[in-house]
């Protein structure tokens, strides 16, 4: 607020210059527009020479210069005065404002430390409190993936059995048809051995049935038969 109100009058300062200014050349120019005097003349009713005019002119225009510039310079040194008063006040006050900010300060020093104690549990209360909920969170993620691993490999088990039950039943498929085959292999080669015993047998009596015929045990030579049995 300070600095906008010195602001604010260095704004009007300017604009007073301003304004100086624009009179000063107006006002030149309208004598300059002005009807030109009378010739002068001096006390002895002698005409001045159109040279003193010249110089006359001139001597008023450096005058006229000379006081603009004291002006000028009047109304600077008044710019500088009121520049240092308002930095000597702005000083002033910012240091009764430092001294009052102090002053309140060593007042509400108690209560300030206990505010900022209370502050600083409340911080780690909440720092504590989202540490155990990101705990929590990493727990629950754990057990998840854990769950996930175990449904895996439960599902894996349950595969592998049903592979192992299948494999088992073929196997035992194939053994009840090895076993079927092995025991129908057992009852032809049974069965060619009781055919072979059989021939064997009727082999031997009809051996015996010749040997007594040859000999003449017989009454009659009976004729001879041979048959085969087929096998089953």
């Amino acid at each position: 607020m300070r600095s906008k109100s010195r602001e604010a009058k260095r704004s009007r300062r300017r604009e007073s210059r301003s304004r100086s200014r624009s009179n000063t050349a107006t006002s030149r120019r309208e004598k300059e527009r002005a009807v030109s005097p009378p010739e002068k003349i001096d006390i002895f009713g002698r005409a001045l020479s159109k040279r003193s005019a010249v110089d006359e002119k001139q001597k008023k225009e450096e005058e006229e210069k000379k006081a603009e510039m004291e002006r000028q310079r009047r109304i600077r040194q008044q710019e500088i005065e009121e520049r240092l008063i308002e930095e000597e006040t702005a000083r002033r006050v910012e240091e009764l404002v430092a001294k009052r900010v102090e002053e309140e300060l060593e007042k509400r020093k108690d209560e300030i430390e206990r505010e900022v104690l209370r502050r600083v549990e409340e911080a780690k209360r909440i720092m504590e409190k989202q540490l155990l909920e990101e705990l929590e969170r990493q727990r629950q993620a754990e057990l998840a993936a854990q769950k996930a691993r175990e449904e895996e490999e439960k599902s894996k088990r349950e595969e592998l059995e049903k592979i192992l039950v299948e494999n088992n039943r073929k196997i035992a498929d194939a053994q009840a048809k090895l076993a079927e085959e092995q025991l129908r292999i057992v009852e032809e080669q049974r069965k060619i051995h009781e055919e072979r015993m059989k021939l064997e047998q009727e082999r031997q009596k009809q051996q015996k049935e010749e040997q007594k015929i040859i000999l003449g045990k017989g009454k009659s030579r009976p004729k001879l038969s041979f048959s085969l049995k087929a096998s089953e």
